[in-house]
Parts: C-alpha cells; sequence; structure tokens
C-alpha cells in the first residue's frame, strides 16, 4: 500500500508528506466509505485540526478525493476513482447513505442521472444518495 500511496501522489503532482501519506491510508483503510473532518481528527489523533482541513482541500482539488453529498450537515470525502485529475472529477456516482449509524459509500456502479434543464441553465453537479440500514445496521 505504501508504494501505492508514494504513486496516487506523486500522480497529481503532490509532495510526500506524512500527513499526506497518513490521511490516504485512512482513506484507503475505510474501504470506500466516505469520512467527515471529525471522523478523521479521531482516526488521526495526533493531527494538527488545520493541516488535516488543508490537506482535504488540497487533496479535493488536485483529484484525489470528492466531496460526499448524503443529507448531513458535515461535508464528507471519499476517494476518488484513479481516472480524476485536478482538471476533471469523474465522480458522478450515486452514494448510499445508513439512516441507522451514518455511514456512507460510494456507489461507483450506479451513475447519477443525466438532468434535462431549461436553456440557459447549466448543471455543476448532480447528487443521488440512496438511504436506508446498512449490511451491519440491517
Amino acid at each position: 500500500m505504501e508504494h501505492r500511496i508514494s504513486d496516487l501522489l506523486k500522480k497529481h503532482g503532490l509532495r510526500s508528506t506524512t500527513m499526506r501519506e497518513e490521511v490516504l491510508r485512512t482513506f484507503f483503510a475505510a474501504n470506500k466509505r466516505a469520512l467527515d473532518h471529525p471522523e478523521l481528527e479521531r482516526r488521526l489523533p495526533h493531527a494538527d485540526r488545520i493541516t488535516l482541513y488543508r490537506t482535504l482541500k488540497t487533496f479535493a482539488e488536485k483529484g484525489l478525493i470528492h466531496e460526499v453529498v448524503d443529507g448531513g450537515l458535515a461535508t464528507k470525502y471519499a476517494l476518488c476513482p484513479d481516472s480524476c485529475t485536478e482538471h476533471q472529477h469523474h465522480d458522478e456516482h450515486a452514494h448510499f447513505h445508513c439512516q441507522d449509524c451514518g455511514k456512507t459509500i460510494c456507489l461507483e456502479a450506479t451513475a447519477t442521472a443525466t438532468v434535462q434543464v431549461p436553456t440557459g441553465f447549466r448543471v455543476k453537479q448532480t447528487h443521488l444518495v440512496v438511504e436506508g440500514s446498512c449490511d451491519e445496521c440491517f
């Protein structure tokens, strides 16, 4: 995994730092689960809050992670597919949100819908959230 993390940072034009490596390791361990800032702080107790925030912002800008909208108040993040770059995110997929435990996971095989909007309107993002009970709560 360490080799994959190093390669991923290089691919996205980022220097390898301890914080960046730890954050990526945490996302890989989450197994497609979206994580919010407070949960990352709990998983990385020695991380500085501001450095963690900046790392997430940089990762999102570079196409390593994407924001997940699941109806909750906190922004969550999940790893992007390998095809995402700084200039083009390819994360138009659905997310499953467990109403019992709050876990949110990416459903990469389920694309978001193409929506027809009136002339002159421009869609920047679409979000599809499927809600129910996960396999651990059902």
